[in-house]
């Protein structure tokens, strides 16, 4: 009974350059190239030293350690952050805090 009305010349017309305005807008964003990725930088895996002087020097200035900021501080993952700070626990030149399974939160000896 009822359904969609037939349209006239002019707004065929308008419909029309509405759609390749649109498609024009879409080749030009298109032909700019592919977008700049951000550049990732790799993280080791790999933890620090725990033997070495001069890092066990910087720790020591620091007056929280957790292991979110010895991986981002070594740019390492926080696993080994995590490995990296058991290591200088067992060495004697950090002592655990507080900790629970998820976080564990060491101060530097004197």
């Amino acid at each position: 009974m009822g359904g969609k009305k037939k349209l006239g010349l002019k707004q065929m017309e308008k419909q029309q350059e509405k759609t390749d305005e649109a498609a024009a807008q879409k080749e030009k964003k298109e032909k700019k190239g592919p977008p700049t990725k951000e550049k990732r930088t790799v993280i080791g895996v790999i933890p620090p030293d725990a033997k070495n002087d001069k890092i066990i020097a910087e720790i020591k200035k620091m007056p929280v350690l957790t292991p979110y900021t010895i991986a981002t501080k070594y740019n390492v993952r926080i696993s080994a952050a995590k490995q990296f700070l058991a290591q200088l626990e067992q060495n004697g030149a950090v002592q655990l805090v507080s900790g629970s399974h998820n976080l564990k939160v060491y101060k530097p000896c004197a």
